[in-house]
């Protein structure tokens, strides 16, 4: 079980992402994209969590400094066995995405898009169709693309669009952008009654649009 929890360190608010599971210590990893993940044994109270993570406050601070400044330089990825990519929220080494074998980097590249794009449909797939029952509506088709400029689009016939690098998103940003278009097959413009009606199903939903704006240029191949 996933749970959101906040906490303010010195003048900063930080968001923790807290992974209940059957463990005996509380631990604290930060991704590439400042993401700070907490993994507590199951039933461990609020407060134990929230003083672990004022523990390792410096940690944390000094962390996430080094992320925003190494955001100013492209960093090239490497496409080898241990070389991270993002899935899901979470960085992996390459190997236990893809098998890495011999191949050259065209390769493994085409071999790692191809693993996004069966990922993200398999994802959606299993996650628009209880949102589209609270909405009360039904898309025509739903394809998984690649673009530069869209995470998600809605086209007049009821056919939506899912971009393949929203597979490297947390799975609460991904539903986000389900809950997007699917509101668009109700209100086609992003009028009052839009924003309304996804904030019914999404009140948080402006924190999704805001990792999306702050990571979405990190999301790539």
């Amino acid at each position: 079980m996933m749970v959101a929890m906040q906490i303010q360190l010195q003048d900063q608010m930080i968001q923790l992402h807290v992974q209940y599971a059957k463990r005996k210590k509380i631990s604290l990893q930060i991704d590439m994209l400042g993401l700070i993940t907490v993994k507590a044994p199951t039933g461990t109270s609020e407060e134990l969590i929230l003083g672990a993570v004022q523990r390792h406050e410096e940690w944390i601070l000094e962390s996430l400094r080094k992320i925003a400044a190494a955001r100013q330089v492209p960093v090239p990825k490497e496409y080898q066995e241990e070389g991270k990519f993002l899935y899901l929220g979470q960085e992996y080494p390459l190997h236990e995405l893809i098998e890495t074998g011999e191949q050259e980097e065209e390769k493994l590249k085409l071999a790692l898009k191809k693993f996004y794009f069966a990922s993200l449909k398999r994802i959606v797939a299993q996650r628009i169709t209880g949102y589209q029952t609270m909405l009360k509506v039904k898309p025509k088709s739903i394809e998984i693309v690649e673009s530069r400029t869209k995470w998600g689009s809605c086209s007049a016939d009821k056919k939506l669009t899912f971009n393949y690098r929203l597979a490297m998103a947390p799975p609460e940003v991904i539903d986000y952008v389900i809950i997007h278009e699917l509101c668009h097959l109700l209100h086609m413009n992003h009028d009052r009654s839009f924003w309304r009606r996804l904030g019914s199903i999404m009140p948080d939903y402006k924190e999704k649009e805001a990792f999306l704006a702050r990571h979405g240029q990190f999301m790539t191949l």
